[in-house]
């Protein structure tokens, strides 16, 4: 009981005077208990003696080439020769065997090595200041709207204020009209307008033609209408007529890497290819107008936003491309029934559609985070933490009930800024934001990306992770070597992860959506 009391807080919240009732007139307080995301760092900081184990460990190769390099010192050119050639004779069969399997070797390594897979550029839509709006404005126009009554105002008004969300995001206004519902032609001019201007920029910036693409993968988890969007995009661009093209739909605000995965197989699977990844989402369709709460949360995050990502596999593509892709990790948990519903689409009493986010999120969101990790380190980390992780956990299956009533309970968290220079967590709230950080023991740094985004441009959804990686793009941080982790999480419940390496220094673009406010951040400075 002691280890669940611990992940639960509790707040007392004022809901104002009761209006009717046997209580009217009198102020009304509620007690809201809610659950933290787990905890996962070590109860014990080891920084000190970690530093001297990760040099000791990352460096064991060396070390262990010390005997053998003071051998070899000791003996003179003429001796080393002498030993190589002179007093080991080699017969012609023993010489063409040596040269056939080195051939043969490096004739299997390059047919079975899989092609890398470059980005050349971005691009993220930047909606006209015409759509921006303030939080108050925000409240002020829904309340105009007439669709709300006061309770709910004063609830999305509350949200707002620990949001994270600045006063210059964007949204598309038709949806505070008073005769307004979702249509899809609505959706299509919204949907279109973000991707169509993505993709000018995008093909301008990386001077290729639409009908150089051979692969087009589009993601856009509410709005799915038929012709699909990814047909949208072939038809407003005429691309050729054997294009692959595919729409992702329903998948949530981790759907970007998703794209980016399939992007990947279809670009193994087709040599010398560029590929197209789009993600949006459609704001009108994420809209709600009832008074279930948990359905009214959406409507303070989400904000327009597009992203478009060229991808190529052909070598000589090297030389102008900005990242190589070196993993794509994907995780799910769809299987529980818990996770299944937290994020989910339906209606309320009043047969009003809408997205409800449980009280299970963050819960949820904590366990997928922790499987992901434990598949995710191994391919990322430096062997050093890979040991300490993988001995934490081999101690944990061998004495579960040892480490039951102990502080060793909690499972090692592996120090990923040995792994990464960049970190692009998926902006969904400031809460998730800090929760995340404190438990992956970020620094504020690391998370700067993040907390810029949602603060300029809201929750995006699936484009997110892009906003964030222009942002360090516009502040010139980025330089060869340098390796980016982007990390989504959405509906599902999904946690999905991309590693991307820099191939040179990046430069300032001249084309962003922060060219104008980036030195505005962070705040605070």
């Amino acid at each position: 009981m002691a280890g669940e009391h611990a992940l639960l807080s509790a707040e007392i919240v004022n809901r104002g005077i009761e209006s009717s009732g046997p209580d009217a007139g009198s102020p009304t307080f509620s007690v809201r208990v809610r659950r933290r995301l787990p905890d996962f760092l070590q109860s014990v900081n080891l920084n000190y003696v970690k530093l001297g184990y990760h040099n000791l460990i990352g460096h064991a190769v060396y070390w262990a080439t010390i005997p053998l390099l003071a051998v070899v010192g000791s003996l003179s050119r003429e001796a080393l020769w002498r030993k190589a050639w002179e007093e080991t004779s080699y017969d012609l069969a023993t010489q063409l065997a040596f040269l056939v399997a080195l051939a043969f070797t490096v004739a299997v390594y390059f047919m079975w090595k899989p092609r890398p897979i470059y980005l050349l550029d971005f691009a993220c839509y930047r909606p006209s200041d015409d759509l921006k709006v303030s939080n108050e404005e925000f409240i002020e126009l829904a309340r105009k709207s007439g669709k709300f009554n006061e309770e709910s105002l004063a609830f999305q008004s509350r949200i707002l204020k620990s949001s994270g969300i600045g006063d210059e995001t964007y949204v598309p206004k038709f949806i505070f009209s008073p005769d307004n519902y979702a249509t899809v032609t609505e959706g299509r001019a919204e949907a279109s307008t973000a991707m169509i201007s993505a993709l000018d920029e995008l093909f301008d910036k990386c001077r290729v033609r639409p009908k150089d693409v051979g692969i087009l993968v589009v993601n856009c988890s509410l709005f799915n209408p038929t012709p699909s969007l990814s047909a949208m995009i072939v038809n407003h661009y005429n691309m050729r007529g054997n294009i692959l093209s595919y729409n992702l739909g329903g998948m949530g605000c981790s759907a970007g890497v998703i794209a980016l995965d399939l992007a990947r197989d279809m670009l193994r699977a087709n040599p010398s290819s560029y590929a197209v990844v789009v993600s949006t989402e459609a704001v009108s369709f994420t809209w709600y107008t009832g008074r279930n709460r948990s359905m009214l949360i959406p409507n303070c995050f989400f904000r327009m936003g597009c992203s478009a990502v060229l991808l190529s596999n052909r070598r000589r593509d090297f030389r102008r491309a900005k990242y190589r892709l070196e993993h794509i990790v994907r995780t799910h948990k769809v299987a529980d029934g818990r996770s299944f519903r937290c994020v989910y689409q339906e209606e309320d009493e009043e047969r009003t559609k809408g997205l409800c986010i449980s009280r299970d999120l963050t819960e949820v969101g904590g366990h997928a985070l922790k499987a992901h990790i434990t598949t995710f380190g191994p391919r990322v980390l430096p062997f050093s933490e890979q040991f300490l992780f993988f001995a934490t956990l081999f101690y944990r299956h061998l004495f579960p009930k040892k480490t039951a009533d102990s502080a060793g309970t909690k499972p090692y968290i592996a120090d990923y800024k040995l792994a990464f220079e960049h970190f692009c967590v998926h902006a969904a709230s400031k809460a998730v934001l800090e929760a995340i950080q404190k438990n992956l023991r970020l620094e504020d740094r690391h998370m700067e990306a993040s907390l810029a985004t949602l603060h300029r441009f809201g929750n995006t959804s699936s484009s997110s992770i892009w906003y964030e990686l222009a942002y360090l793009e516009a502040k010139g941080r980025v330089i060869g070597g340098d390796r980016v982790w982007q990390i989504a999480f959405g509906s599902g419940f999904k946690c999905n992860s991309a590693v991307w390496k820099a191939t040179r220094r990046v430069r300032r673009p001249n084309r962003s959506p922060w060219l104008d406010c980036v030195d505005r951040y962070p705040e605070g400075r």
